[in-house]
Order: C-alpha cells, then structure tokens, then sequence
C-alpha cells in the first residue's frame, strides 16, 4: 500500500493468521549463518520495519528484544560456535563481544520493548561467568552466544494492526478458497476461487504449505517440501524459568532426562526413546507479561516431510519429550517430570526448499509471483519479503540479497552444488 498499490485483493479460506503464523514461537533474529549475508540482509531489513511499526503503533504488537541465547556444556563446541559467529557478525549482524573472567561489559536484556543500542551479540566463556548471568541454566554450562537483534512478538496483534491498516488504504478481503490460477498466452489472467473468478493481472502465491499446490495450477513447479511442527504451552507454576529470561537453545546432543527414581522403577528395562541420543536444539521462551506464567517449549527432533494436512495431528508424547529434553539446559524443570501442568500442543507446517531459503520474486509465468518457502520465520521474515516483493511488483532498483531469493537460482549449476557443500547450515533451530 505504501507503494501505490491500491487494487489490492487477498484471498484465504480462513480467518488471517490462522493456519501456520498463530503457531510459531512468534520470534524474530538477525543472526543467521552463511554462507553469505543474503539471510541476515533479509532479516534486518524486516527488523527495522517491525522496528518502526512498533513505535508507529505505541508497539501494539508487543515486541521486545531480549535475544536468543545459545547454550552449550561441550568445550569441543565452543571453538566452533565462536568461529560460526565471526561469520554472522562478518555478514552485517552486528559486532560479536567476547566477555571472560569477571567481565562487567557484557549488558542484559531488558524483559520489555526495544533497546536499539543491543546489537550483534556477546559470547560469554567459562562456567563461572555464565552462571553469574544465567544462574538458572545448567551448572556445567561453559558458554552461551547472546545474539541480541532478536526477540518476540504478538504475531496476531501485528497480524491485526496490520490488515486494519491495509483496509484503511482500500485491501479487499475475500474469504474463500483459491483454487486455481488462471493463465492466457503464458501470462495471468484471473484466479478462479471457491466464492467466484477475481480478474488479476498479477497474483501473487503466498499460499504457505499450499504455495506449490497452488503454483501447479499455473504450470510452475516449486521445489517446495513441508514438515509438521509442534509447540508447547505449559504453566510454569513454580516458576522455574525467570520471567524476563530470553529466548534459550541448547545447542548440545542429549539424552533425555530421567529421575533417579524412575532409573530405579526401569531397572534393566530400556525404552527406545529413552536410550536415543537426540538431536541439538530444543529451546524455550516465557510467554506473556510479568503475570503470566506460562512457557513455550519447542523441540524439531524429527523433521519428517509431510503433506499438509488440516488439522494436523501431533505425537501424544511430545510435550514429554520436550520438557525431559530441556530439564538438560534448565534443571529446575525437572520438578514438573511426572506432574507436568497440562500442556496444550498445536502446531503447523514449516514450508522449505532444500536449503531453507524463501522464495520471493517473480515466476516463468507472466504476472506471477511468489512469496513463500518461510519455513520456521514467517513472522520474523514477513516485513522484509514484503518489501523485497514490493520492489519487483513497482520496478524499483532491487537490493543486493535480491537474487538470492528467486526461483531461478535453481536454474545456476554452480548454485546447486554450492547448496551441497552448505550442509547442515541453514539456519533452522
């Protein structure tokens, strides 16, 4: 809308923001890893808009930046976590502070809004300083990287502040189901929806788990997969977890936690999923204001390729899995293993290509666009691919991580063997 565009349609079967964005963790970061700057470019562009629509607003949408720190128990991790994040800070994310001994410089996050001057972020090495800092992780927690451009938000409030602004400039809103796209002579016609035909020149696919179905209706084939994801909401009623912590993750494989009374019931019985070394990665991050006390545990353990169904349908024994998983980094939780507060799981889908890049831009079809593949940071992601879409739709000079978003990438040798040699890299928690 601030580009002039004032015919503007959107069209969704569901109330907005409630098929995949109302189930994140609602957090945002600037820092990415490599193997260039396009994702931290991407991401501190969206920040700086989030950012003035949070002082527009009276920050109606709740943002805050009390970063994500990563925590690790293994000394053999600490080199390589620093090197990691003398790359993200070389891609423009901010300086990297390394803090020893009894260094004073390293500043908290405040629990609410915005502190402009925390960015970058503060690795903090040795046991002694850590557990000064962060006395509620793990006592034998040797480091922990405090990126500081990242937090969380109110994906509804932003959601809601934002279409009423867009309504305001003239967005029609249809509810109904798109169906197919429509094309003539290789280029846009019309889409043919569940409440009627809308004629458009443009159409823009930002259709989520639903983006590749979608762009197959014009002939375009996305290199698009999907994975279920879970999180979960329990009451921290003993208050295990600091209200005005930030968000944590363990960056070390694990076993998951069991107490010496439950070692003592199993005896020699062994249950698959207790013996099984998981993966790095499961986190946490308060919800709600200084009266609240609820969490949100997330865990990708197993991301398995699914198609999308709705509703999904989650491992009953998730939620368990996740808080034994994290009693690892924060040892007070162990109080709740066997009388865990009913927890509510819910979830949705993480739509990727192969190396977890989104797509924005224009597609071979004439007038067709995408505006997809955010699996794992749509909201952080949205404000900034807007932008960068807004560009192409306007023909306005691109920026320079442009390229690294659009479809024809793939059409690059050299880029697809590049993708090969990025390993596990991509930036997903």
């Amino acid at each position: 809308m601030r580009r002039g565009l004032r015919d503007v349609v959107l069209v969704d079967e569901r109330a907005p923001l409630t098929l995949t964005s109302d189930k994140s963790t609602e957090c945002y970061r600037n820092w990415w890893p490599g193997p260039d700057g396009a994702m931290v470019a991407l991401m501190n562009a969206s920040i700086d808009r989030l950012e003035a629509l949070a002082e527009e607003s009276g920050n109606a949408f709740h943002l805050t930046r009390r970063g994500y720190v990563f925590a690790t128990a293994d000394p053999a991790r600490i080199d390589g976590l620093r090197r990691e994040s003398e790359g993200i800070s070389g891609f423009g994310a901010g300086p990297l502070r390394v803090h020893q001994g009894d260094d004073a410089a390293y500043v908290p996050s405040a629990p609410d809004g915005v502190d402009a001057s925390l960015t970058g972020a503060d690795l903090l090495l040795g046991g002694p300083l850590v557990r000064r800092r962060f006395p509620y992780l793990a006592a034998d927690t040797l480091a922990v990287l405090h990126a500081r451009r990242c937090g969380w938000m109110s994906a509804q409030q932003l959601g809601m502040y934002l279409l009423e602004r867009a309504r305001a400039a003239g967005l029609r809103f249809l509810r109904a189901r798109a169906e197919e796209i429509e094309v003539a002579a290789g280029a846009v016609r019309s889409v043919r929806t569940s409440a009627g035909t809308v004629a458009a020149e443009r159409v823009v696919d930002a259709a989520g788990p639903y983006a590749g179905e979608l762009a197959r209706t014009a002939g375009c084939d996305l290199p698009l997969h999907s994975e279920l994801h879970a999180k979960v909401a329990f009451r921290d009623t003993e208050q295990a977890v600091p209200r005005g912590a930030p968000f944590l993750i363990w960056i070390d494989p694990q076993r998951l936690y069991l107490s010496d009374d439950e070692r003592r019931r199993l005896g020699g019985e062994r249950a698959e999923w207790l013996e099984r070394v998981f993966p790095p990665g499961a986190h946490l991050r308060p919800e709600g204001g200084p009266a609240s006390d609820a969490l949100l545990l997330i865990w990708g353990y197993e991301d398995r390729t699914a198609e999308p169904v709705w509703p999904p349908a989650f491992d009953p024994s998730y939620a368990e899995i996740c808080l034994r998983g994290l009693v690892r980094m924060v040892p007070a939780l162990s109080r709740y293993v066997g009388r865990t507060p009913k927890p509510v799981i819910d979830g949705g889908y993480y739509t990727k290509t192969r190396e977890n890049r989104p797509l924005v831009g224009p597609l071979p079809v004439r007038g067709l666009y995408a505006d997809c593949a955010f699996g794992g940071f749509g909201i952080m992601a949205a404000a900034g691919a807007a932008s960068l879409l807004a560009d192409h739709l306007t023909g306005v000079p691109l920026p320079d991580h442009a390229p690294a978003f659009l479809l024809s990438r793939y059409a690059d040798p050299a880029y697809l063997a590049r993708i090969e040699r990025w390993g596990t890299s991509t930036g997903q928690l």
